[in-house]
Formats: C-alpha cells, sequence, structure tokens
C-alpha cells in the first residue's frame, strides 16, 4: 500500500499561486528548497502510514509466500499467533529496512509524478484525466525501480520466523544477498512482475483519487472542501473525505495489481522458499502459483488484507501530508 499512499498523496494538481504582499517573503522565498520541503512532506508521511500497518504488512508477506508456520491460517488467525509466537514485536519485523525504503518511495514517486505530469501535459499535449494516469504509471515506475533493493531486503525479514533466522539484520541481509544470489541481479529478482503491477496500480490510483477530488471540489467545495491553514486561497479536501477517496482509489488499484503482487514477492524471496527452482521467472511463479492455490488461495491470497489495511493507511498518509504540505508551506 506504500504505492497507494504516495500516489494518492500525489494524485493533486500543484495549488495556484497566490500573490505575496511586500515583505512576506513572496514567492522566490517560498520556492527556495522547494524539492527538499516535498521531498521530506512525501518521505514523512509515508513512514507514519507504513508504520501504522506494518503489522498487517508482515501478515500479508507471511500469508502471500505460505509461510509453513502460519500458511493455514487466515488473516486474523495470523495477526493472533505472530505475537505467540514471536512476541509483539514480531509484528512489526521488517518495518526498519521499509522505513528506509519508503521515504525514498514516497518523496520520489510524489516528484516524480509531478515533472512527468507537466512534460506530459506541455511537451506531449494531454491534458485531462488521462495525463494523471500515465504520470501515475510512470512515477510508480521510477519510484519502483530506484528502492527495490530495499524492498527486497525488507521482505526477506518479514518473512522470517522467530528462531529460523537467515538474516541477522539488514546489512547481513545485504551481504547474504549480494555474496549468494549473483551480486546485484540478486536485489532486482521479481523486478518485471512489479513494474507491470505498479504501472496500472499506480496510474489507476492517480487516475481514481484526482477525479474524485477534482469532481468534488468543483461540485459541492463548501461541503467537501475547506480553506489550506498556510494559504486561504487554496482549497483541501476534509480529512474525512480525503480518507475516503483515497481509500476507492487504493481498493481499485489493488484489485487489478494484485496477482503481480503475489508474483513480485514470492519471486523476492528467492532462495528462501523450497519450489525456488520452479519460480525462476514471472510466467513460471504465476504458472505454480495458480496450478498450485488456484485463484482466490493463490493468485489473491491475502487480498482481504490489503482491503483491510487500505483505510488506516490512508487516513494516516494523508493527515500527516496535510499537516507536512501547510507545515513546508507548499500550498
Amino acid at each position: 500500500m506504500a504505492a497507494a499512499a504516495a500516489a494518492a498523496l500525489a494524485a493533486a494538481d500543484p495549488a495556484p499561486a497566490v500573490p505575496q504582499a511586500p515583505g512576506s517573503g513572496g514567492p522566490t522565498s517560498r520556492r527556495d528548497f522547494y524539492w527538499l520541503r516535498s521531498f521530506l512532506a512525501g518521505g514523512i508521511a509515508g513512514c507514519c502510514a507504513k508504520t501504522t500497518v506494518a503489522p498487517l504488512d508482515r501478515v500479508k508477506v507471511l500469508l502471500q509466500a505460505h509461510n509453513h508456520h502460519y500458511k493455514h491460517l487466515g488473516v486474523l488467525s495470523t495477526l493472533r499467533a505472530v505475537p505467540q509466537k514471536e512476541g509483539y514485536l514480531g509484528l512489526y519485523k521488517g518495518n526498519g529496512a521499509m522505513m528506509i525504503r519508503i521515504f525514498p518511495y514516497g518523496a520520489i514517486q510524489f516528484m516524480a509524478f509531478e515533472h512527468y505530469k507537466t512534460f506530459i501535459t506541455t511537451k506531449l499535449g494531454v491534458s485531462g484525466h488521462v495525463h494523471r494516469l500515465m504520470a501515475g504509471s510512470m512515477a510508480g515506475m521510477t519510484a519502483v525501480i530506484c528502492t527495490y533493493p530495499l524492498d527486497v531486503v525488507r521482505v526477506r525479514l518479514a518473512f522470517q520466523v522467530k528462531g529460523e533466522h537467515t538474516y541477522s539484520g539488514i546489512i547481513h541481509a545485504f551481504k547474504t544477498i549480494y555474496a549468494k544470489e549473483g551480486g546485484f541481479l540478486g536485489f532486482y529478482r521479481g523486478l518485471m512482475p512489479t513494474i507491470l503491477g505498479m504501472a496500472p496500480y499506480a496510474g489507476v490510483s492517480f487516475f481514481t483519487f484526482g477525479t474524485l477530488k477534482s469532481v468534488g471540489l468543483s461540485y459541492a467545495p463548501t461541503l467537501l472542501g475547506r480553506p489550506s491553514s498556510d494559504n486561504p486561497n487554496v482549497l483541501v479536501l476534509k480529512t474525512h473525505i480525503n480518507l475516503l477517496c483515497g481509500g476507492v482509489a487504493g481498493a481499485i488499484a489493488q484489485t487489478i495489481s494484485y496477482p503481480f503482487d503475489v508474483t513480485r514477492r514470492r519471486m523476492q524471496l528467492g532462495t528462501v522458499l523450497p519450489e525456488f527452482e520452479k519460480c525462476l521467472t514471472m510466467r513460471e511463479t504465476m504458472k505454480y502459483v495458480y496450478g498450485h492455490h488456484g485463484i482466490r488461495k493463490g493468485l489473491y491470497r491475502g487480498l482481504s488484507l490489503n482491503y483491510i489495511r487500505c483505510i488506516p493507511s490512508q487516513a494516516v498518509a494523508f493527515t500527516t501530508y496535510e499537516l507536512m504540505k501547510q507545515f513546508f508551506h507548499l500550498n
């Protein structure tokens, strides 16, 4: 859901410029370090959102890859079983690596979306809602490629169960994967299904959220919107409306791209899984999962968990991001 949060956060069009009174700092000073402030705002929001749903992320990894300790359990049963077997901190296993990844991921995707949107509109002449779909897909793929090795390490750590540790920590995981799985190529296992899944996922997220926001503020600005605290001339969605729009966008996008997410996770785990040699390529992995587990219990296993994660993740992401935008004067 990191992608859903980051995609939804970035989906809004840039706020209009507001004339400044003499001595108030002016537009020029407000643009100082704009990219840095945008980077920080997106990164902080992403970290807060992912920490909130970290236990659900851990359970998702365990269920998607059919960990033998929990493969017979459902979502709620696994949430109860993990603390019993590994303690409550077991629900946050791999979260450190996730924070290292999600901060640049959210920031890169947000900035890339704005850059691609401007490029598509001015250079290619594409406007309307379609430019959000295109820019969102490109931004999502850019962020994935830049941060993918961190995601591989995070998944490896999250898959481990207490007493059966292959990696002692983030640094050890990096060294082990590099030494035993083909150097840098080992960090990009599963990249292709990730990119193929991210294109529709991020694109649909941007498209849906941006469209809902645009329509909402156009037809019911008083009911759904409020003035931004750092710039009263900019109208932003109310927090609960942000949550609703982001949740709908994330749910639709996740449903479309989820089989690619399952394929990616199994490929990322690599030699950790006993069926490793049967899942070397994306096609082989999808064929194996479908053949052995079917659609509902294979390609879409754990999807209900992602729906459950969507609402709190979006709530924290949007609330934090709106606060950071106002704190960093990005409106």
